[in-house]
């Protein structure tokens, strides 16, 4: 697929290209998100490289992740990132990180029900998922005001780094956002 913008009211997403590397370079340097995400620690110049120039090109190419660079104008600084990620029969992952100086404006939870949005109409997402190394209280909060329903903790369910961390999971449907499903769904009943 070929890259496509979407905006919410305050906010441009878009693909990466390689005029953000330098960006995404001072963006990772902060220990939060080398803390909390799956990116090399330490994170060097050629890692901005390899994720824009080929991560992030090839996974549009291939239809396997669509990557976003979140702005708050077209010439404004990187606010931070989201990602669909993992495709596994309808369903997709969701991940994200936001740089420091734009925590706690609501950006990320605005850009993840836009992608979201997106992945329900666009790409008849069927379910969309959310992984967090349990204790990211932040990636939970944009998450529960995202409307996600938390399932649960995976045990091993993430590795970081060379170690497997408890995940917690959680989950969005169509439902969820007033949009109806690719397929119809039935609840189990207690």
């Amino acid at each position: 697929m070929d890259p496509v913008t979407l905006t919410t009211d305050r906010l441009q997403l878009r693909t990466f290209v390689p005029a953000d590397i330098d960006e995404v370079h001072a963006a990772a340097q902060d220990p939060d998100i080398q803390r909390w995400t799956t990116i090399p620690s330490p994170y060097a110049r050629v890692d901005a490289e390899y994720f824009i120039n080929r991560v992030v090109a090839e996974g549009w190419r291939t239809d396997s992740e669509y990557t976003f660079a979140m702005r708050t104008e077209e010439q404004g600084p990187i606010v931070g990132a989201v990602a669909l990620h993992h495709p596994r029969a309808g369903a997709w992952e969701v991940g994200f990180w936001t740089t420091k100086e734009f925590r706690g404006r609501g950006y990320m939870t605005e850009a993840v029900l836009r992608v979201a949005h997106w992945a329900f109409t666009d790409l008849l997402c069927t379910r969309l998922e959310w992984r967090a190394e349990v204790g990211n209280a932040g990636s939970r909060t944009v998450a529960e005001k995202s409307g996600f329903t938390l399932e649960g903790v995976l045990r091993a369910g993430l590795p970081n780094k060379g170690v497997l961390r408890d995940s917690w999971v959680g989950s969005l449907l169509p439902s969820d956002l007033g949009l109806p499903g690719a397929l119809p769904y039935l609840p189990a009943r207690a």
